[in-house]
């Protein structure tokens, strides 16, 4: 079990000036934390102002860089042996902070699940069942919640993967598939989120999609052939079905079927190669 003096709070927030204070305050009731640090991200409000003044330890970024960028600069800058995320918004619980602390250290990262009717509008919950159905089936594990900014984990382990974490909105995405795809104890534990103050920075037609890429570059990295290998044995069931269709009806094989033969061969074998650089480029990490 962690000890609340071992960890770091962080906030990552860009004009959160309303709530941003009473977050940091609610906080600082319910635990003795080793800092709460708020990573401003260029907010053009009183967000950096309302934090100090709350208590906390802040940094601020010159201009906005992205939800990424900003709880990278927390990570680099954090000095408690562990790290909490939480979003600046106002819609997670303080009293659930001591909950996954409280697990943190038998676990290497521990997720807030938020219960799915506390996710915003129905076409919200849908796209995210969407990923988390998509993320269970490439990392063989499953996960309730993909999406969730409320997560602690050990801080040298966040900052080995901080190379993967792009700067935009999805940091909890690539940090649990990057945890569950290296072997580390990855706990989701179920939370209520509240209503957030003011609205949502996520687009789910413009983020959705890069949500995705972002599953599958993190898999491709870990695990190639959980994608590799789909992708030939859909090529190669076409070609031989295609095969022997043509052979049903003109007593010989197309050109397509044998196409298809060749490119779920061709697929097959660059996932072979990829496995193996994968397991290369790990091979005597920590």
């Amino acid at each position: 079990m962690a000890a609340p003096d071992a960890v770091s709070i962080l906030i990552p927030a860009y004009n959160e000036g309303p709530i941003v204070g009473d977050v940091i305050r609610t906080l600082l009731a319910v635990g003795p934390w080793h800092e709460i640090l708020l990573v401003d991200d260029g907010s053009s409000d009183d967000t950096a102002a309302a934090a100090e003044a709350a208590g906390a330890r802040v940094l601020r970024h010159p201009y906005n860089k992205g939800n990424g960028a900003a709880v990278k600069t927390g990570i680099r800058a954090a000095t408690g042996d562990y790290i909490m995320v939480i979003d600046g918004d106002g819609q997670h619980r303080p009293d659930d902070a001591q909950r996954l602390v409280a697990l943190l250290g038998e676990y290497d990262l521990v997720v807030g699940a938020r219960a799915g009717h506390t996710q915003a509008t129905g076409v919200r919950r849908a796209g995210n069942g969407l990923l988390n159905a998509f993320a269970t089936y490439m990392t063989g594990r499953v996960i309730p919640d993909l999406t969730s900014g409320f997560r602690g984990a050990r801080r040298e382990l966040l900052r080995e993967f901080l190379y993967l974490i792009p700067n935009g909105f999805s940091t909890p995405t690539t940090t649990t598939l990057a945890f569950i795809k290296a072997g580390y104890s990855v706990l989701f534990v179920p939370i209520e989120a509240r209503q957030r103050t003011g609205s949502s920075k996520i687009r789910l037609a413009r983020d959705g999609t890069k949500f995705l890429l972002i599953i599958l570059k993190v898999v491709t990295i870990f695990s190639p052939m959980k994608v590799f290998l789909p992708v030939s044995l859909g090529a190669f069931t076409l070609g031989v079905l295609y095969a022997g269709w043509t052979v049903a009806t003109s007593s010989k094989i197309a050109n397509g079927s044998v196409l298809l033969l060749m490119f779920a061969l061709i697929v097959f074998l660059v996932g072979l190669v990829s496995e193996q650089i994968s397991a290369l480029r790990f091979e005597g990490r920590r």
